[in-house]
């Protein structure tokens, strides 16, 4: 279930503003273990499809292209006696465009507000430049940290045995677990293992709740996953989607939703419009379908595409876009 009209702050302070709620909740059942869990990686390693097998539903999209995600996602996991709270974040990479800087930015800031952090590596293609990354930065925190080795699926024994014998010797990780998120392989070990880190605490979410992010959010970045699904090159990089409106028809199952699909290149508009409108159509078929098994009604969905020259090195478009 999603929440509407629900807090969307983002960024550091997540894990006090939760508690504060949580202290006027009328839900104050306390689970024997509870905590907030960092998952981070380099970009393209399955953070957000890790997520959203260990919630048992989509909340973050997901594409075969790197840095899909821009935004920390909040997810709640309701468990027997446990509550686990998970922050998806961006992958984690030497940035240069000032929106990849405020995205790694956006990462290393949830390492300050968790009692876990689960790093995610693969296992097919290491980063090793953007791992060495994350190693400095958790060596600077006192925090446990259980490794997934993720994508075994596409490995062999041989190889996989020397890289966590590699990664074991790299840093003293509470766990190392070999998972593979996309097949659900080991998720359940996974599972175990960060129950067994998490200190005692209280219920933070009432049960119903699945993330702290608002219905018209995610549907914004269902619709920016089906660009970076159907177009190709550097076109998704230069995209960001706003819901201009999100609205009930008074007395109908049916949400009207209006959308813009922002460019930061003329060129860039007619590919996402694409020959006849095709593929603007495809888009907003892909993504009305999402969006319906979300809310849980039919959907009108409107989608516009807008022009804003090289937002994604402007500050101040950046911001307004909302990362």
């Amino acid at each position: 279930m999603f929440t509407r009209d629900n807090s969307e702050k983002q960024g550091h302070g997540v894990k006090n503003s939760i508690a504060d709620q949580a202290v006027m909740s009328k839900h104050k059942s306390s689970p024997s273990k509870s905590g907030f869990i960092a998952i981070i990686g380099a970009p393209n390693v399955g953070k957000s499809t890790l997520l959203n097998q260990l919630l048992g539903q989509k909340i973050a999209i997901t594409s075969e292209k790197p840095q899909t995600t821009r935004h920390r996602i909040l997810g709640v996991a309701h468990l027997p006696g446990a509550q686990m709270i998970f922050l998806d974040t961006p992958g984690i990479h030497r940035a240069k465009k000032s929106l990849n800087v405020r995205m790694v930015d956006t990462a290393m800031k949830v390492l300050g507000d968790v009692d876990l952090v689960v790093f995610i590596t693969d296992a097919a293609a290491p980063d090793k430049g953007s791992d060495e990354i994350i190693l400095k930065a958790l060596k600077k925190r006192n925090l446990p940290v259980i490794l997934a080795v993720n994508k075994v699926d596409l490995v062999n024994k041989e190889t996989l045995l020397p890289l966590m014998e590699e990664w074991n010797e790299a840093y003293p990780f509470r766990a190392i677990v070999p998972i593979s998120a996309l097949e659900r392989v080991q998720i359940d070990e996974l599972i175990k293992e960060m129950v067994d880190a998490l200190p005692e605490g209280p219920m933070y979410y009432p049960e119903e709740i699945v993330t702290d992010m608002p219905e018209r959010f995610i549907a914004a970045e269902m619709i920016r996953e089906k660009v970076f699904r159907l177009t190709g090159e550097e076109v998704p990089y230069g995209v960001a989607v706003t819901v201009e409106s999100f609205k009930e028809r008074p007395g109908k199952k049916l949400i009207d939703i209006q959308a813009t699909i922002h460019v930061e290149r003329d060129s860039q508009k007619p590919i996402i419009i694409g020959k006849k409108g095709k593929m603007l159509k495809r888009i907003g078929e892909q993504a009305r379908e999402e969006i319906e098994q979300m809310v849980g009604c039919k959907v009108f969905l409107k989608l516009w595409v807008r022009v804003q020259e090289k937002w994604t090195r402007d500050p101040k478009a950046i911001k307004r876009f909302g990362y």
